[in-house]
């Protein structure tokens, strides 16, 4: 029985390596998910729209413009603005707007908001598209009508969203349709969240 260099025999480093590249192939390699500039790689689902939103700090605090319709970021004017938050590890969702689209910010905290595309003729249709918004780096991202979205707050502490949709809310005929968290007509698991 031969040893190898680290005191191993031989026969006990060929069942270790090929342990190694038995997980090795059955592990998926990471894709690239930013450029060397910071710029965010994956597609989105057509018709979003992420804009950066710039945060002013000096000795007194920090001010930050949320949403100005001069900006020519989106077509529709601005006609309610509304806030709500979701608890940690809780997933709001899933949704769609027949009629209007969501624009949303984040005040505080971490979300994920995952869109899903089943809109007929879209370019990306059957697309799964994950946008993280953070308090601490904040994006306006809209949101395109008939396309279902859910947000998962995936901090330690409550998260806060601001919402500029497209119409007011219509208390006698609200445009919102659901499903399940865990909806088999959705190709995506959010895992041990708890669904809203």
């Amino acid at each position: 029985m031969t040893t190898g260099p680290t005191g191993m025999n031989d026969e006990h480093l060929d069942d270790q390596r090929a342990r190694f590249d038995q997980l090795l192939e059955s592990a998926r390699k990471d894709v690239a998910t930013v450029s060397p500039e910071g710029k965010a790689l994956g597609r989105l689902v057509e018709g979003v729209v992420v804009r950066e939103l710039v945060r002013q700090v000096d000795r007194r605090g920090s001010v930050m413009e949320l949403f100005d319709p001069r900006w020519g970021w989106h077509d529709e004017p601005l006609a309610s603005v509304g806030s709500y938050s979701i608890r940690p590890n809780v997933v709001k969702g899933w949704h769609l707007h027949r009629h209007h689209q969501d624009r949303i910010t984040v005040l505080r905290g971490e979300l994920e908001l995952v869109l899903y595309d089943v809109r007929p003729g879209s370019a990306t249709f059957g697309d799964i598209c994950r946008v993280v918004l953070s308090g601490s780096s904040s994006r306006l991202v809209n949101v395109p009508e008939n396309v279902w979205h859910a947000e998962h707050n995936i901090g330690p502490r409550d998260v806060v969203v601001i919402n500029f949709p497209t119409a007011g809310y219509n208390h006698a005929d609200p445009d919102k349709y659901r499903l399940p968290v865990d909806t088999p007509h959705i190709p995506f698991s959010f895992g041990n969240a708890v669904g809203g």
